[in-house]
């Protein structure tokens, strides 16, 4: 009997291959008996998930995250997209940042998967990850820490609760507009989210009462004000 549905594990994700060729009800099927037998190897851990193999709709996501729910305790914090470039890019702000399974969970934290544009506003009390880019005119407003995955071209707000010590993370750091508590940061130049350049995550975070910006490495970040 063909495999129709393929499940790898890696320490923080898990990765589907579906057979391109099967008919999609029966890969649902397929999955809900793998996720059952595999419920007690994957517990409750939070995990991303990559799917492969076949080109989905978004009603077919949520299709498949839906068997996921019923047949384990598994909880997906994310769909990471199936461009091997864009995980690359993914992979490596995750564990420049030092992410861990606890680090981003619960009421620390939360994932949001896609863009915002012009005229959305995104507002929570915690620390926020942002899967995918910020166009101008969008905004981006947190209690604690921000890191976007992606550009950061609008406007982004960390440090909203008063306590020092947060920061503003972004694989591309263009922003119209940064505040980090009560300080602002000025940029000298315009935003350039039509531009792809080369990837060089940046950090801005307050030293010396101002905001500064530098590469982000996790060095400078374990040397952060808590």
């Amino acid at each position: 009997m063909k495999n129709s549905v393929i499940i790898k594990s890696f320490p923080n994700g898990i990765v589907l291959h579906l057979d391109p060729e099967s008919d999609f009800q029966d890969l649902l099927l397929d999955m809900a008996v793998k996720f059952r037998e595999s419920r007690g190897f994957f517990k409750d851990a939070r995990m991303a998930l990559s799917i492969k193999g076949r080109q989905l709709s978004e009603e077919e996501e949520k299709q498949i995250l839906t068997v996921i729910s019923e047949n384990s305790d598994l909880h997906i914090l994310c769909i990471v997209s199936e461009d091997e470039e864009t995980d690359k890019k993914f992979v490596k702000a995750i564990s420049q940042t030092d992410f861990s399974e606890n680090s981003l969970t619960g009421s620390e934290g939360q994932f949001y998967k896609g863009t915002l544009k012009n005229g959305q506003v995104l507002e929570t009390e915690s620390s926020i990850v942002i899967l995918g880019d910020v166009y101008p005119g969008s905004a981006i407003i947190s209690a604690k820490d921000i890191i976007v995955l992606g550009g950061l071209y609008g406007e982004a707000y960390a440090g909203g609760n008063g306590s020092t010590g947060h920061y503003v993370a972004a694989l591309e750091m263009s922003p119209e507009k940064l505040k980090i508590g009560d300080f602002k940061y000025q940029s000298k130049e315009k935003a350039r989210w039509g531009i792809k350049p080369k990837i060089q995550p940046k950090i801005a975070y307050i030293k010396s009462n101002k905001i500064v910006m530098d590469s982000l490495t996790k060095e400078l970040l374990s040397d952060l004000p808590g």
